[in-house]
């Protein structure tokens, strides 16, 4: 299908000039003669690209019109066009996201050639957010703790800056999410989101990982390696789990960081790189520099920006938002509903998560894959997830455990099996669990639980 490019022009005639070329080009074209006319074809016409006139009479100019495009249509790329704009016009219009600034009297060349780099931009953008949503890295944040709002208000904060962010947080809470998420809101978006996990690279091929090599480097090197900083040029390089890495990697990285310059192995010049470096680990870095670990001047370097990401034993008030998430993404690869009635949802709440979100999300999987009927119970989640909270010990074994706490979970997993049996009905449970609703709710506002509610995929 050919590209479609909106005109939009008060001058009939450019309008007309501009259409004919594009068409002769192959381009399919719409045209608006002021700027409302423009936002309502956007809408109707849903095109590729926008040809925006700065200057026109009898409603919003070209930038008021830009911006509030930019706000309904935000991918659709813009290029303004005057005839008697100045340095300022320009300047605010690439603010606002103008792609680029066409000066009139137009010339077909670069009409062409700006509107062909804008479609390719386009495209590219496109391609990103697919792999990104293939990859998992657009995920929204889940939750609705104030620990939550509070990260994702941190985020918003921190990501319009060009500043280095070291995000901590145990194994599985997110934080390649947190880092993809810096990097959408950025002015990086357009750019790769560039990912490395430190631990995985073998100590001997840090230094290729990193920076690329060229053929006949070192045995074995066949051909030319892009390194991972090359490679996010412009754009944002994550390295996660930055805790791993030798001392000898670190002064390498070190360097890249102070200098913006790498040189692969077996390269006979440096090249320039710019980079917003995002790093995460699990580990304490103050208490590794402390101890020698790591080194205390990378960790300056790193450390501008911190975001820390609490467990999910934190904020247990995510659990169910979390799991009503993961089920809805099951529900659509296994082409059928994936539901979790109140006693699965309170269950899964009042688990420890020690693998925290990347726990949750497998144990969702495994739960949806396996279910043999409509809604997953509290007694479908019992079989799988650890009555103590905790993985259990090996038979004839014993883990000391504190009485209050054991009691607990063991009331926490009969409410919710008898609200499991009773679809919810919290008066229902009560009278299997003979007691009195009012005792009940005493019990599970004692116990953290939530009011009941269906969590459907």
């Amino acid at each position: 299908m050919s590209p479609r490019i909106l005109l939009v022009d008060d001058e009939p005639n450019i309008r007309k000039m501009v259409a004919a070329l594009l068409q002769s080009e192959g381009f399919e074209t719409a045209e608006a003669a002021n700027g409302t006319a423009g936002l309502a074809a956007v809408e109707r016409e849903r095109p590729d690209a926008v040809l925006l006139d700065l200057m026109m009479p009898g409603g919003p100019d070209g930038l008021a019109t830009l911006e509030q495009l930019k706000r309904t249509a935000p991918d659709v790329p813009v290029v303004m066009m005057s005839g008697k704009a100045n340095l300022a016009d320009a300047v605010r219009a690439t603010k606002l996201g103008a792609f680029q600034f066409l000066e009139k009297p137009l010339t077909p060349e670069g009409v062409l050639t700006t509107l062909r780099a804008a479609l390719e931009l386009s495209r590219t953008l496109a391609e990103n957010r697919r792999l990104h949503e293939a990859l998992g890295h657009a995920d929204p944040l889940v939750g609705v703790s104030s620990a939550m709002e509070q990260l994702r208000a941190l985020i918003t904060r921190v990501a319009p800056t060009e500043a280095r962010v070291l995000i901590t947080g145990e194994s599985g809470t997110g934080k390649e999410l947190v880092a993809s998420a810096i990097h959408r809101q950025s002015a990086r978006a357009a750019q790769r989101f560039v990912c490395v996990n430190s631990a995985a690279i073998p100590k001997d091929l840090v230094e290729s990982e990193m920076f690329g090599h060229e053929r006949g480097a070192f045995t074995g090197a066949t051909e030319r390696r892009v390194g991972r900083f090359e490679l996010a040029d412009g754009g944002t390089l994550f390295l996660d789990e930055v805790g791993d890495l030798s001392l000898e990697a670190q002064a390498k990285l070190l360097r890249v960081l102070e200098t913006g310059v790498i040189e692969r192995l077996g390269g006979e010049r440096p090249l320039t790189v710019e980079v917003r470096v995002i790093a995460a680990t699990n580990k304490d870095l103050g208490k590794a520099a402390q101890q020698g670990q790591f080194r205390e001047d990378l960790l300056f370097r790193l450390n501008v920006l911190p975001v820390h990401i609490p467990p999910l034993r934190e904020r247990p008030e995510d659990v169910a938002p979390l799991v009503q998430h993961f089920a809805a993404r099951q529900a659509g690869r296994l082409g059928r509903p994936v539901r979790f009635d109140t006693g699965a949802v309170q269950l899964l709440a009042a688990y420890g998560w020690p693998g925290n979100v990347r726990e949750l999300a497998n144990l969702v999987e495994r739960l949806a894959i396996l279910a043999t009927g409509a809604t997953i119970s509290a007694d479908d989640v019992a079989r799988v997830v650890p009555q103590d909270g905790a993985p259990a010990a090996p038979a004839g074994e014993w883990a000391d455990v504190a009485l209050a706490e054991a009691l607990d979970h063991f009331e926490r997993t009969l409410i919710a099996r008898a609200l499991s049996a009773a679809r919810g009905n919290v008066a229902e449970a009560a009278r299997r669990l003979a007691t009195d609703r009012a005792n009940l709710y005493r019990r599970m506002r004692r116990l953290g639980l939530e009011p009941p509610r269906n969590v459907t995929g």
